[in-house]
């Protein structure tokens, strides 16, 4: 009750550079997202700190932390929002002819070999003055949470029971890596002692929580557990090249697989796994449900995933 009266005062303007603030925690961010300048975002906040009597936004180290009366505020703000956006109506029509909007999205560099280029074929075919900023995934989930309101999207796969409204895209099979010449290769094959016995090289990125990966259920099920991670890295495209030349295994997508067998002297190795297949999906803000824009882009990558696929 007592955060819902506090917003009765709070004007239009301030409003959004507060709901700005509590979705960025960063003062340089949350100008951007309201394109204005650090100085004047610093001055909103200000204003806001007064009105509630709060910090609202502390500082820990290099980042910013919402107080508990903030992290209270938040949701009730959100909501305010996007009550006044439905009333008032924020949606701008879009005409992929002749927009020259720059969509914003985040996904891996493996979703990126997959998706880049189909991605930008189709975007130049049916909105010729549009563009697309690419960049990594947020490392974590707090991040990912913060910057999905930036994004128009975030292509992440299906199974980390991420926040936000999904699209899944493509579909592929994890596969086992080895050095053409490992000596444990038995007519292509890898057995569950060899798995249980030879060192792994894994990709480590966000989390899936209390969510066990589909890799770790396939493994555990056939009786692979505790094995020996010699190599631990935060990008699926560098594993080839950590097993390259090397006794360890590793399990990539397929897709990126074939692209690199010949190139680093890799072969696929058969084992008794089930398969584990991978769905690489499209995440956004429910707020951008509606946006005219995000609904084209999301169409659009409908038909990347149907040339794809076929």
């Amino acid at each position: 009750m007592v955060v819902a009266e506090g917003l009765r005062d709070v004007d239009a303007n301030l409003l959004l550079s507060l709901h700005a603030l509590l979705e960025e925690r960063n003062l340089t961010h949350a100008g951007a997202r309201m394109t204005m300048s650090q100085s004047a975002m610093s001055g909103a906040l200000a204003r806001l700190r007064k009105h509630f009597g709060d910090e609202l936004l502390t500082r820990n180290g290099r980042e910013y932390e919402l107080t508990p009366f903030a992290t209270r505020l938040r949701p009730a703000v959100a909501a305010a929002v996007e009550a006044a956006e439905a009333l008032l109506g924020n949606a701008r029509d879009f005409d992929p002819a002749s927009s020259e909007k720059r969509f914003d999205v985040s996904m891996s560099e493996y979703a990126m070999t997959v998706l880049a280029e189909p991605l930008m074929r189709l975007l130049r075919e049916r909105a010729p003055g549009c563009s697309v900023a690419f960049d990594s995934v947020p490392p974590s989930r707090e991040q990912f949470e913060a910057q999905l309101m930036r994004r128009d999207l975030i292509v992440v796969p299906l199974g980390f029971e991420l926040p936000g409204r999904t699209q899944a895209i493509f579909t592929d099979d994890l596969v086992c890596l080895v050095a053409r010449g490992n000596p444990r290769l038995r007519d292509g094959r890898l057995g569950l002692e060899d798995l249980r016995a030879m060192p792994h090289a894994v990709a480590e990125f966000l989390s899936a929580g209390d969510h066990k990966r589909p890799l770790e259920v396939a493994l555990e099920a056939a009786g692979v557990t505790g094995r020996p991670v010699l190599v631990q890295v935060t990008s699926l495209l560098t594993l080839p090249f950590a097993v390259a030349g090397t006794g360890m295994c590793t399990f990539v997508p397929e897709r990126m697989a074939r692209r690199c067998l010949d190139m680093l002297d890799l072969v696929v190795a058969r084992t008794p796994l089930e398969t584990v297949h991978i769905t690489e999906a499209a995440h956004w803000h429910p707020r951008r449900a509606a946006d005219p824009a995000g609904v084209w882009l999301r169409r659009l990558l409908h038909d990347v995933a149907v040339d794809i696929e076929t």
